[in-house]
């Protein structure tokens, strides 16, 4: 099989081109700028290509000169608070939403599937009931989910053969993500704030790209929501896992979003993301958060 990874110097396209190599697949990653083969980020044995997504004749050249079976669509604008800069809100609609588009149009041009990393952000985030695959409830409150949904709509709109997938909270070896930001400020605090009324769970890269290649070699295609297994908690309960994790000192302290201050973008408060949909189909359902967390901590070296 031969597989194009969109984003593959990202935090989790260089997982999704490491569980490719793995498996014994052909890997073509492409991004904005080179992937080094020696870099952290690069796979042995694997091609990677420059592909700016926004750009149309570019994204049409390259997926029709490589003819992928699959392309697995991991490049995003995922800065959600510098995304409602003004000065930043076309070049996000340029990635997620336009970027996308010329995507799907290649992949349709070429007859391949395509898995498409989506987010919880296209909800609206209210209530408590977790949110179903197949629910058409969308209502983003920033600009971030309003572009991811459009690629969506996108996807959904000029392919048959399509797998959207929804993730939240992501966390890998490569790029920032929330558990380096705590371990990084225990260093320096004895207490950090951490919000408690934003209910979701997290998704460790390495494991969501297990399954996105489990997927790849199906024709299961339509919606699914993947994040680790463990049960739905806060930011805060996670911050306290993570010290705990690493030994770490330094206390949690939960509050409020409203007590916490005003971020650029609304983030929502419920991010539970219904699975059954995976086992229902036949797909392993990702491990528990906490053995997740403890293992990228051994990876990172912090325990």
């Amino acid at each position: 099989m031969k597989i194009l990874v969109t984003g593959a110097g990202g935090q989790l396209g260089c997982d999704v081109m490491k569980e490719t190599a793995r498996r014994g697949y052909e890997g073509i990653g492409t991004d904005l700028a080179e992937v080094p083969k020696g870099s952290d980020a690069g796979v042995a044995g694997m091609t990677y290509l420059t592909m700016d997504i926004t750009d149309r004749d570019e994204v049409h050249a390259v997926i029709a000169a490589i003819r992928p079976d699959i392309v697995i669509h991991c490049a995003a604008w995922t800065a959600v608070d510098a995304a409602e800069e003004p000065e930043n809100r076309e070049k996000v609609e340029a990635v997620n939403a336009l970027g996308t588009r010329y995507v799907a149009e290649a992949v349709k041009e070429t007859g391949a599937a395509m898995i498409y990393m989506s987010t919880d952000y296209v909800f609206d985030g209210q209530g408590t009931e977790p949110w179903k695959p197949d629910s058409k409830a969308y209502a983003p409150l920033n600009v971030y989910g309003r572009t991811k949904l459009e690629g969506e709509l996108a996807v959904s709109e000029l392919l048959d053969r399509f797998f959207i997938v929804r993730i939240a909270w992501v966390f890998g070896e490569h790029g920032n993500n929330f558990v380096k930001t705590m371990l990084r400020l225990s260093q320096t605090h004895s207490t950090i704030r951490v919000v408690c009324d934003q209910i979701g769970t997290p998704t460790y890269t390495p494991d969501l790209a297990k399954l996105l290649l489990d997927m790849a070699g199906t024709d299961r295609y339509g919606y699914y929501h993947a994040t680790n297994e463990g049960g739905y908690i806060s930011w805060y309960e996670f911050a306290a896992e993570i010290f705990k994790k690493a030994g770490s000192d330094t206390q949690a302290i939960p509050v409020k979003t409203s007590e916490y201050g005003l971020s650029k973008a609304r983030r929502p408060f419920n991010s539970r993301l219904d699975k059954e949909k995976l086992g229902e189909n036949g797909f392993t359902r990702l491990p528990d958060w906490r053995d997740a967390l403890e293992r990228y901590l051994r990876v990172i070296g912090a325990l």
